[in-house]
């Protein structure tokens, strides 16, 4: 099995952050995170990482690192992250298996947290 990870990412997310991190100074990545807000209770946030932390999970893909922020793992377990661009709006796009609802402009959604036991297992799983 290969390496645990928090996210999937796809290859249009992953072109994206590289160019996102290609275009400024420092940068090592993006960041994952959640915060409270909008009508359904949470939403996604994305910050540019210059020092990783190493309490996030790292997620890798294609060149690209991702970072997911500790207290958003439970939350993202099995999410994955793609890049679209639409005539509507132009941006990181979450798949959540946690979600259970979301507002109708999509900006925030309602999020059960994984089990975590099934995120320890995993976590282990990955590291043998």
């Amino acid at each position: 099995m290969g390496r645990f990870q928090v996210i999937t990412i796809t290859d249009a997310a992953a072109s994206r952050v590289r160019e996102i991190v290609e275009a400024r100074d420092g940068a090592h990545g993006v960041r994952v995170g959640i915060k409270k807000g909008g009508c359904a209770g949470m939403e996604y946030t994305v910050d540019l990482v210059s020092a990783p932390d190493p309490k996030d999970d790292h997620v890798e893909h294609d060149g690209a690192h991702v970072y997911v922020a500790p207290e958003a793992a439970l939350f993202l377990l099995g999410t994955e992250m793609d890049f679209e661009v639409t005539q509507l709006r132009t941006g990181f796009t979450f798949k959540n298996p946690n979600q259970s609802s979301a507002c109708g402009c999509g900006e925030s959604v309602e999020l059960k947290p994984a089990d975590l036991k099934a995120l320890a297992e995993a976590r282990a799983a990955g590291a043998a």
